[in-house]
């Protein structure tokens, strides 16, 4: 197997790859300690004879290795480029470089069009598609430190090997389906910067809480964004500033000195001083004092919704008919949550739009509209016109 740990040995199989239509990636990174991933190792490969033959291991902890041949390969529009569960490794370019790859393929994604499951496992692909098996010995590795043993190599070169296999079969059943579009409609997402961005004053909008006072709601907000542009700037987990329930108890107690803060049962002793106590203290202050006519206000537009369960039951049925009929994934279509808004009269919904609007809205718009019945025509769940 090959390391490439300098850039001109990058360029010239990048170079090689961009003469193919497509090349497989993967990434092994590491987070538990960090804010943003630290890219430990890249794995590539193109079209070629089964087993390792065209595919290399990228070592970005090399000093003075660029990845920009790399970048350069991921902008090339001819070469698809072949993720399975693509979100995170795409996040990783993203924010190195402000690099989405172009045109994306996810087998993930792909596999539950073709009717694989939901949210199917490249472990599960591996059997079902190249008839093989993985050694997850390594999974859970230490992928920072050098060197690398075998065993790690060859797990990660598994990654990309077997892909090639796993895409051309996928890619060929939906170009008999003709679904290819469907899975182009879901790469819309991952090709969308914005998926990438996380906005410190959105931040508060994750956290959970019972409480819908909204000065209690400012500081929530105020606590939540100090916390963001803590770890951003920081490069460290946000857990490591202090947890969702010590921001809870923060925003109820809202502390005014650093004495107030010793007496928290849930802050982390490090945050009771310093940098991290004195941005506390500025954002509980900054949320007592927003006017009250800006205070932010708890999202009850669920809470509203009256979801007839008769509806809603039967769209679950329909779901389940329409995803049998189609062969594909139920969640890839709607969530319970979905079915549940779209009986409570809601319509701004990605199940009826697209690909899926096709496959499932109309039919569940009618069928909300009384305008079909369900039927049993023998072993299967039918739409009667009304």
């Amino acid at each position: 197997m090959k390391t490439i740990s300098n850039t001109s040995d990058l360029a010239e199989f990048c170079a090689e790859a961009a003469r193919h239509d497509y090349v497989t990636v993967d990434t092994e990174f590491l987070r538990e300690r960090t804010y943003y991933s630290k890219l430990c190792l890249v794995q590539l490969a193109y079209r070629g004879a089964k087993g390792e033959e065209h595919a290399v291991l990228v070592d970005p902890l090399v000093k003075d290795l660029s990845l920009e041949p790399l970048y350069d390969l991921f902008r090339d529009e001819g070469v698809v480029k072949v993720f399975h569960a693509a979100r995170q490794d795409l996040e990783i370019f993203y924010v190195d470089a402000g690099v989405i790859p172009t045109p994306l393929f996810d087998t993930q994604v792909a596999a539950m069009v073709c009717g694989y499951g939901d949210q199917v496992g490249y472990e599960t692909l591996v059997r079902k598609i190249a008839k093989a098996s993985l050694d997850k010995s390594s999974r859970f590795t230490d992928w920072s430190r050098r060197p690398l043993t075998d065993a790690q190599s060859s797990y990660a070169l598994a990654d990309v090997t077997h892909l090639r296999d796993i895409y051309e079969v996928l890619s060929a059943e939906l170009a008999k389906s003709g679904r290819k579009k469907w899975v182009s409609e879901e790469m819309d997402v991952l090709n969308d910067p914005a998926t990438y961005r996380i906005d410190p004053q959105d931040a508060w909008l994750r956290v959970k809480t019972r409480t819908n006072s909204g000065r209690f709601l400012a500081i929530v907000r105020e606590l939540a964004q100090f916390r963001e542009n803590h770890a951003q700037s920081n490069n460290v987990p946000r857990n490591r500033v202090f947890k969702d329930d010590a921001l809870i108890e923060l925003a109820s107690t809202k502390p005014q000195t650093e004495k107030d803060l010793s007496r928290s049962r849930l802050l982390l002793r490090e945050a009771r001083k310093g940098a991290i106590a004195d941005g506390i203290l500025t954002a509980v202050k900054a949320g007592l004092a927003v006017p009250g006519d800006e205070l932010p206000k708890p999202d009850r537009s669920r809470e509203k919704l009256q979801v007839n369960p008769a509806i809603a039951d039967m769209l679950r049925v329909l779901l389940k008919a329409k995803a049998d009929q189609e062969g594909v994934a139920q969640k890839l279509i709607a969530s319970a949550q979905d079915l549940d808004v779209m009986a409570a009269g809601g319509r701004d919904l990605a199940a009826l739009k697209g690909w899926r609007k096709e496959v499932f809205g109309k039919d569940a718009l009618k069928l909300c509209e009384g305008r079909v019945a369900l039927a049993v025509d023998g072993a299967k769940v039918v739409t009667v016109s009304r």
